[in-house]
C-alpha cells in the first residue's frame, strides 16, 4: 500500500515500542517522515531503518513537555518538508506505583509528558493540518477506559487525553481537521515490559489488565494508527480505536 505518498507524518516518542513501528509503518507507505523522541541513540535508530526503506527523514531530539521545544520541532517540520498532514503522539512515560506512594513530582512528570505534551504538540500542529486537511491521531490507553491499579498518574493522563482528542475532533471536525486515538493493552514494548508489582499488591488485580489473546508486538498498534491516518478512516473522528486483545471486552 502507499497511502502517506506525499504526503508528511510527524512522530513522537519515535526511538522505541509503538513510536518506532509506527514510524516503520508509514514509512514503508510511503510518508515523509519527522521523528522525535528524548532518546537520541534510539531516534537515530529509527530514523536509520525508515530511510533504509526509502523514506525521507527529518529526525530531532525534543521533549514534548517543553513548550519551546514542540514549537521548534513542529516549524522545522513545516520549513524543511513543506507542510504537514499527520501527527502521531505516541510520547509516553508510565509509572506502576501505589496512590499512597506517589509524590506530586511523579504526577506532575507523567502528566506533563503524557497530557500535557500531547496537548502542546496538537496546539502547535493544528494550524497546519488545517492548510491541508490532515489528522492527528492519539496514544491513549486502556487505563484511559476502565480502572488501571497502581497507575494513578498514567491513566489520568490517558484519559485526558481521550477527552482531549473528542474535543479536537468536534472543533475541527467541520474544518476538515480529524483527531482519533488508540487505546493499546497488553503489547510488548519496553514500558509494558519494564512492569513490576508494587510491594504488597495484589497480583490477582494483573488480571484486569491481561488480554484475552496473546501479548502481540507494537506492530499491532502501528496497524491501527495507520488505518486512523489514512483516508480509509475518512469517516471516522473522534473515536478510540481499542487494540487490546480483548482486554475490556
Amino acid at each position: 500500500m502507499d497511502r502517506f505518498t506525499g504526503k508528511v507524518a510527524l512522530i513522537t516518542g519515535a526511538a522505541s515500542g509503538i513510536g518506532r513501528a509506527t514510524a516503520e509503518r508509514l514509512a514503508a507507505e510511503g510518508a515523509t517522515l519527522s521523528l522525535t523522541d528524548v532518546a537520541a541513540d534510539g531516534l537515530e535508530e529509527t530514523a536509520a531503518a525508515c530511510r533504509a526503506s526509502g523514506a525521507e527523514v527529518l529526525a530531532a531530539v525534543g521533549d514534548v513537555s517543553d513548550e519551546s521545544s514542540v514549537e521548534s520541532v513542529v516549524a522545522d517540520t513545516v520549513g524543511t518538508l513543506g507542510g504537514l498532514d499527520v501527527v502521531v503522539n505516541v510520547a509516553g512515560i508510565l509509572q506502576f506505583r501505589d496512590l499512597r506512594q506517589t509524590t506530586l513530582e511523579d504526577w506532575n512528570r507523567i502528566i506533563g509528558v503524557n497530557l500535557t505534551g500531547t496537548f502542546l504538540v496538537c496546539r502547535a500542529a493544528v494550524p497546519h493540518l488545517l492548510e491541508r486537511r490532515g489528522n492527528i491521531v492519539n496514544t491513549a490507553s486502556t487505563a484511559a477506559l476502565a480502572g488501571h491499579p497502581w497507575t494513578t498518574p498514567y491513566s489520568a493522563s490517558k484519559g485526558g487525553v481521550f477527552a482531549l482528542t473528542q474535543t479536537i475532533a468536534v472543533e475541527f471536525g467541520k474544518q476538515g481537521l480529524r483527531c482519533n486515538s488508540v487505546a493499546p493493552g497488553s503489547i510488548l514494548t519496553p514500558i509494558q515490559q519494564a512492569f513490576e508489582l508494587p510491594e504488597g499488591a495484589d497480583p490477582k488485580l494483573v488480571y484486569r489488565i491481561m488480554a484475552l489473546d496473546e501479548q502481540r508486538g507494537p506492530e499491532t498498534v502501528a496497524g491501527a494508527i495507520a488505518f486512523l491516518a489514512s483516508d480509509d478512516a475518512a469517516h471516522v473522528n473522534g473515536t478510540c480505536l481499542k487494540v487490546d486483545g480483548g482486554t475490556l471486552a
